[in-house]
């Protein structure tokens, strides 16, 4: 793993199909919080337990105007049978050609096993990464972190 970027550094810009004929990039989210949550793979346990639950508090991060975005290497035609499976309210974006590009550009790529970290970063409203953690693959992160930094936006933007 390359190393992780870090707060205060602006957050690469990228695009990513969420389906064949719909892409999403970035900068289409800027002037709103961001959430980026990278996980290895659709369908293991862990990763369906984390997007699940992201699911859950999808209310919660929206509270704070944050748009949630799931990333990981597989393809889009595995992200949408896994979104319809969960009920997922959110998009998937497929990192999956050039593989992992993205999950590289922010330091969260795994060489040994081909996929990323299961990586959070939040990012404000001008595109700066204002918090990052990067949990242990095999370890749900939760949301806590993620609504603590929300907060934290928050309370700053808030004279």
């Amino acid at each position: 793993m390359s190393a992780i970027l870090s707060a205060g550094t602006p957050a690469p810009d990228f695009t990513l199909h969420v389906t064949p004929d719909q892409t999403l990039s970035l900068s289409e989210l800027r002037g709103r919080p961001v959430v980026l949550a990278f996980y290895p793979a659709d369908w293991s346990p862990v990763c369906g337990d984390q997007v699940t639950l992201y699911n859950e508090v999808l209310p919660e991060f929206e509270r704070y105007g944050a748009r949630l975005v799931g990333i990981s290497v597989d393809g889009m035609w595995c992200h949408r049978a896994f979104a319809e499976s969960r009920k997922l309210r959110y998009p998937l974006l497929a990192d999956f050609e050039p593989k992992g590009a993205v999950a590289r550009r922010y330091g969260v790529y795994r060489e040994t096993d081909g996929t990323s970290e299961r990586a959070l970063f939040v990012i404000d409203a001008d595109g700066i990464i204002r918090w990052r953690y990067v949990s242990p693959v095999d370890v749900n992160p939760g949301a806590d972190g993620i609504l603590e930094a929300l907060e934290a936006l928050t309370a700053e933007a808030t004279p």
